[in-house]
């Protein structure tokens, strides 16, 4: 195994995730790869003015999302690790990552609203839509 994908956002599943994707990296000396999605802000016809953050100040904001999940970890250890920021919902920007790798590492729940579902749409979609194997982590019982 070469390379194994995490998605990381700010739920606790996300951390679980990467604390095992780490693991698992480790045990297979693999580069583990960090993607965090951020959306693109979208503006309608408002009767305002209104001031919007521009690309680099979300691509700043999402590399500090990879930076505190990786400290809330520990750090990467003797890992090789990839940073990955991209514009763009979620699922499809972890699926674009994961081509070529081994192994797609996702949390069962991200930040959505609908808490009493077992998996979240991003994971969801991203074991249909994956181009390799997907890990969900969940939550211990």
């Amino acid at each position: 195994m070469s390379r194994i994908v995490v998605g990381i956002d700010t739920s606790p599943d996300a951390e679980r995730a990467l604390a095992w994707a780490l693991d698992e990296a480790r045990l297979r000396d693999a580069t583990l790869e960090l993607v965090h999605a951020y959306p693109t802000p979208e503006l309608t016809a408002l009767p305002m003015v209104v001031t919007l953050p521009n690309d680099e100040e979300l691509r700043a904001a999402a590399q500090s999302v990879l930076d505190d999940a990786l400290a809330s970890v520990g750090g990467a250890g003797d890992v090789d690790v990839v940073q990955t920021v991209r514009a763009g919902g979620a699922a499809s920007v972890l699926t674009q990552a994961a081509e070529g790798a081994d192994l797609l590492v996702v949390g069962a729940r991200g930040l959505g609203g609908f808490r009493g579902l077992l998996l979240g749409s991003v994971s969801q979609q991203a074991v249909a839509h994956s181009p390799c194997p997907v890990v969900v982590v969940t939550r211990e019982r």
